[in-house]
C-alpha cells in the first residue's frame, strides 16, 4: 500500500511540474505574440485612434486655421459647427447625396460584377487573357481616371459626342453631362463604376471556381435549371466572399473623394457635393477646420451605422 501510495503521490508530482513547464511555454508564446502584434497597435493608435479621436474634439470647437498659425487653442462651442450645417442645408445634402451615390455604385458593381465573373468562370476561350486585361482601370489611379472620363465627357471634343453625333448623324449640340446638375452625378457613378467592377469581378471569380462541382453536376442530373443552381447552390456557397466584395465596395465609396474633386469639384449647383467634398472645403476652402471636423464626424459615423446595417442583414441571411 505504501509504495502504491508513493507511486500515485510521485505520478501527481510529474504531472504538476509538467503543468508549470506548459503554462510557462504558454506565456512565453502570449509575449512572444504580444511583441508582433506591438508594432500594428501602435500604428493604428498613433495614425488612426489618435487622429480620429482628435477631428472629433475639434468639430466642437470654433478653430480655424489661424489658430494654427497663431498657436491658440480654439474655443468650445458646443453643437454650433452641427447646427449651423443642419440650419444652411449643407449637411443634409450631402448626405443625400453620398447615400444615393453610395447605393447607386455597390448595387450596379454587384449585379455587373457578378454577371461578368459567371462569364469568366464559364468554359469560354480566352478568359485568361481578359482576367489579365481588365484590371487595367483598377490598377488606373483614381485621379487619372477622373481626368480620362473628363475628356470622354468634353461636350465640344469628347469621344462620347463623337460616338454619338455618328449615330445621330451630327445632330448632338448639348452634351454637357458634367455641366449638367441633373447628369453629373450619373457620370461620376459610370467612372466609379468603370474603375472598380474589375476588382470585384476578380474576387467574385475567386469565389466562384470554389463552388463545389458535384453539387452542380448532381442539381442538373435532378433538373434543376441555371437560376435554381445559382440562387440554391452558387450564392451560398459564396456568400463569405460576397459580404467582403460588397463591404470592401461600401467603405471604398463612402470614401470617394478623388473622382468628385476632379471631374466636378462638388458642382455644378452643389449636385455632386458629398461629405467628402463638404469636409474639404469647410476645412481647407472656407478655413473653418471645427466645421470641416463636424462634417468629418459625422461622415464617419454615418459609415458605421451603415456597414453595421449591412453585417447584421447578413448576418440574418447567413442563419437563414
Amino acid at each position: 500500500m505504501n509504495k502504491e501510495k508513493e507511486l500515485v503521490q510521485l505520478m501527481e508530482k510529474k504531472a504538476s511540474i509538467g503543468r508549470f513547464h506548459m503554462t510557462a511555454r504558454e506565456r512565453n508564446d502570449r509575449v512572444f505574440a504580444g511583441a508582433l502584434l506591438l508594432p500594428s497597435v501602435l500604428i493604428t493608435v498613433i495614425f488612426i485612434l489618435v487622429p480620429v479621436v482628435d477631428s472629433v474634439i475639434k468639430s466642437f470647437l470654433n478653430y480655424k486655421v489661424k489658430n494654427i498659425i497663431s498657436g491658440k487653442p480654439g474655443e468650445w462651442n458646443n453643437f454650433a459647427n452641427y447646427i449651423k450645417l443642419f440650419q444652411n442645408g449643407k449637411l443634409g445634402m450631402a448626405i443625400v447625396h453620398t447615400l444615393l451615390f453610395v447605393a447607386a455604385v455597390v448595387i450596379a458593381q454587384f449585379l455587373l460584377g457578378m454577371a461578368l465573373a459567371l462569364i469568366l468562370n464559364s468554359d469560354i476561350r480566352f478568359t485568361r487573357f481578359v482576367r489579365s486585361i481588365m484590371m487595367a482601370p483598377w490598377v488606373v489611379p483614381t485621379i487619372i481616371s477622373g481626368l480620362i472620363w473628363m475628356w470622354l465627357y468634353q461636350p465640344q471634343y469628347g469621344l462620347l459626342k463623337y460616338l454619338i453625333g455618328l449615330v445621330t448623324g451630327g445632330k448632338v449640340s448639348d452634351f454637357a453631362i458634367l455641366n449638367n446638375p441633373s447628369t453629373a452625378m450619373l457620370g461620376i457613378t459610370i467612372a466609379a463604376l468603370w474603375k472598380q467592377i474589375p476588382l470585384t469581378t476578380l474576387l467574385l471569380v475567386s469565389g466562384l471556381t470554389n463552388v463545389p462541382g458535384d453539387l452542380l453536376e448532381a442539381a442538373t442530373i435532378d433538373g434543376a435549371g441555371s437560376v435554381k443552381k445559382f440562387l440554391y447552390i452558387t450564392v451560398p456557397s459564396i456568400m463569405s466572399v460576397i459580404k467582403i466584395t460588397v463591404s470592401m465596395s461600401i467603405i471604398e465609396n463612402f470614401k470617394q473623394f478623388p473622382l468628385f474633386w476632379t471631374m466636378t469639384g462638388g458642382g455644378p449647383d452643389n449636385a455632386t457635393t458629398t461629405l467628402a467634398i463638404l469636409s474639404y472645403r469647410e476645412a481647407f476652402v472656407s478655413n473653418n477646420l471645427g466645421s470641416g471636423a463636424a462634417v468629418t464626424t459625422v461622415w464617419m459615423l454615418l459609415m458605421i451605422v451603415v456597414v453595421f446595417v449591412y453585417n447584421r442583414v447578413f448576418k440574418d441571411v447567413d442563419m437563414n
